[in-house]
């Protein structure tokens, strides 16, 4: 007990970088790819923004039209947080992953396994809540795409923040819930948790408040997108634990043992009568002292088993 107990608190090797990588490049692409494949009708993604709209307006929460007229009236606020939109997610993320992954080990497995199932879990409300951001909702409702509005400055198009002449592969209607503010929330408490200066306890705080206000401020997500995505990141972090843990179980499982090579003799006898006396170079078969069973002669008589024909006859 005591010897399981200290393996289990051991400290563990470091992954390798190359299988660490290798495994973010394939949850990455099976989220994006996720992403573009389960695009959902206009109509109904249109009809659950609509709904989410109404909902803020009658919760007193519907903070996204003073940001937006905000952002667009004043380019010098619009322009940055286009910038931030369209770029932030794609580097501090990855950047983070990898300050842990040198500089704080001992918690980088958690971190990345919570970011992973979170992003998982976002992919989910994508493929059965589609839901069509405040940018794309008809003029009448009061949004202003900013991304549109200040594309000229960057290498965005009018479609999505994707590169321009690209937005036909994205999927425009994954809203819900808003992983940028749910991997910002995830970078915030990495800051706040591993950061051993003020500044990065101050920076885990700004960034997921920056993200929130940015993605409502240029019409790309509600407020209770932001909200789905500090939920997601919620519910990854209580799986974090129960999947490590059965990752770890799976891994120590033994393997079955081999089954045994060769024939099986019966009756626990190995040598099947075989034995070598000194001088012999090839094993002769013998019949055992016990036996004392006689053969048939070829000349009528009866002789003792085993009498070749230098025997002398027995006495008639």
């Amino acid at each position: 007990m005591e010897s399981d107990r200290m393996q289990d608190t051991a400290p563990r090797p470091r992954p390798r970088w190359w299988t660490e990588l290798l495994l973010v490049v394939v949850v990455y692409a099976a989220y994006s790819g996720g992403r573009l494949l389960v695009r959902g009708g206009e109509a109904k993604a249109v009809e659950h923004g609509l709904a989410i709209l109404r909902a803020e307006k009658l919760l007193r929460l519907n903070a996204e039209h003073p940001l937006n007229r905000l952002f667009t009236e004043h380019s010098w606020l619009g322009i940055p947080a286009d910038f931030a939109y369209a770029s932030l997610h794609y580097l501090v993320t990855p950047a983070i992953l990898v300050w842990l992954f040198h500089r704080r080990p001992a918690g980088y497995r958690a971190a990345r396994t919570w970011l992973m199932l979170s992003t998982l879990l976002g992919l989910v409300g994508f493929t059965f809540l589609p839901t069509c951001p405040p940018r794309l909702l008809d003029a009448g409702h009061g949004f202003v795409d900013t991304m549109a509005q200040y594309s000229v400055y960057g290498w965005w198009g009018g479609e999505a923040s994707a590169p321009r002449g690209l937005g036909g592969m994205t999927n425009q209607y994954a809203a819900m819930p808003s992983l940028h503010v749910g991997w910002s929330l995830w970078c915030g408490v990495m800051l706040w948790r591993h950061g051993r200066t003020p500044l990065m306890k101050w920076l885990g705080v700004a960034y997921p408040l920056l993200t929130t206000f940015v993605v409502m401020g240029t019409a790309n997500h509600y407020f209770l997108d932001a909200v789905a995505g500090a939920a997601v990141m919620g519910l990854g972090l209580a799986l974090t634990r129960p999947f490590i843990r059965l990752v770890d179980r799976v891994a120590k499982r033994p393997a079955p043992l081999p089954e045994p090579a060769g024939p099986v003799i019966a009756d626990g006898v190995v040598s099947a009568g075989c034995e070598t006396s000194e001088g012999e170079r090839i094993p002769g078969q013998r019949t055992r002292p016990h036996t004392s069973a006689r053969a048939f002669a070829g000349d009528g008589s009866d002789a003792p088993a085993g009498a070749g024909d230098g025997a002398p006859a027995a006495a008639r």
